[in-house]
């Protein structure tokens, strides 16, 4: 039944390759490693093979897994460039001499990674972004934690800062999104034999990383990501068959810089469930003018609002003293079909509730058929 499975998904691959002329991308996604992606890439990397297909090895990383490694064999591999960089030879994927082979379809693994200075793009999901472009089909794979809008909370899951992150709106571009999935026992028995990583790291990692609750969190976060793939799909290929009103988002935010981030991130999710727009409006009262706001605040409101822009949104900056009224009037020039706003700290929602504006905003979203999500 799996190599049926596999077969199938397979064939499904190939009709989308012959499409257009504009690469297709396809991403296995885990909730860590040694769940067996990077295996599964090269057992379809075979199956292409076998059904004629010019398909390569850009970039692969077995990390000496024996099952992983003994999959190379017979599949063409395109040397990786070498770079000397602080007196070190570093070895990174060589995207010009994929350009200039150009297979039908190449894998690129860890697709997360920093590429090192000197290099072309910062990040090899750009370096991917161009393979695409240039009517190259990618199969790539990425953890769960690594997602931008995923990385507080994969932090607070596993107690480690993740600094290689991906915008969410390169796994929007996949034309295909396949969850590597493992129980957390099957996952800890893994480790346990060997096949993820050596014996000297093997109880670290019990202590650490592979503990069953933090692995069944993560395995939640890939479930959830995969299926609203799915739900994006659905929306954007069968639309005659859903009768949803297209969403439209609007993240409230104030100088509190947590808060904030919550609410850009939480947003963020949220637009990309819907596959939506989505905006961040930031209403700067007479009280937080640039003279009047202790610098550290104006450095964290900055970061924010970058940080929206990159995970895709308009960022909106307006100067006035009546916020809520604003905020409905930003809603209704922009066809809001949801506004999200943090649990607010004290001050605002003293400054809410004890005006006749915020009774006006809950009736001219209930008028609207607007909805007020308020987020933790």
């Amino acid at each position: 039944m799996d190599d049926d499975f596999r077969e199938n998904s397979v064939q499904k691959f190939l009709d989308l390759v012959k499409k257009t002329r504009r690469g297709k991308f396809k991403v296995y996604i885990g909730m860590s490693a040694g769940v067996g992606k990077t295996y599964r890439m090269l057992q379809e990397a075979h199956s292409l093979l076998r059904n004629g297909i010019n398909i390569q090895i850009g970039y692969i990383e077995t990390h000496n897994r024996s099952e992983t490694h003994s999959l190379l064999e017979g599949i063409p591999l395109i040397p990786r460039r070498k770079i000397f960089y602080k007196g070190k030879e570093l070895e990174e994927m060589d995207v010009a001499a994929i350009l200039n082979r150009h297979p039908e379809v190449v894998i690129v693994d860890e697709l997360a990674h920093t590429n090192v200075e000197g290099s072309k793009n910062q990040k090899r999901w750009q370096d991917v972004v161009d393979l695409l472009e240039a009517g190259i089909s990618v199969i790539s794979a990425v953890n769960i934690q690594h997602m931008e809008s995923l990385n507080e909370d994969a932090q607070k899951i596993t107690g480690i800062q993740i600094t290689e992150r991906i915008p969410d709106n390169i796994l929007s571009m996949a034309d295909e999104i396949v969850n590597i999935d493992l129980t957390a026992d099957e996952l800890i028995d893994r480790l346990k034999e060997g096949k993820i990583y050596d014996s000297s790291k093997i109880n670290l990692a019990l202590k650490n990383f592979f503990q069953a609750d933090k692995i069944l969190q993560l395995r939640e976060l890939a479930l959830k990501e995969v299926a609203h793939y799915v739900e994006r799909k659905i929306n954007a290929e069968i639309p005659k068959q859903i009768k949803l009103r297209p969403e439209r988002f609007l993240a409230c935010i104030s100088s509190n810089p947590q808060i904030a981030k919550t609410v850009i991130r939480k947003t963020a999710r949220l637009a990309s469930y819907y596959r939506s727009p989505w905006l961040v409006l930031y209403v700067q009262s007479s009280a937080e003018n640039a003279d009047r706001i202790k610098l550290d605040k104006q450095r964290h409101l900055i970061n924010n609002m970058k940080l929206a822009t990159e995970l895709g949104a308009e960022v909106i900056r307006v100067k006035s003293d009546y916020i809520t009224q604003t905020i409905m009037q930003i809603a209704e020039e922009k066809e809001i079909t949801t506004i999200c706003v943090g649990k607010p700290h004290l001050n605002i929602w003293q400054v809410l509730l004890r005006t006749a504006i915020f009774n006006q905003l809950l009736q001219k979203i209930a008028a609207t058929d607007t909805d007020l999500v308020i987020l933790s």
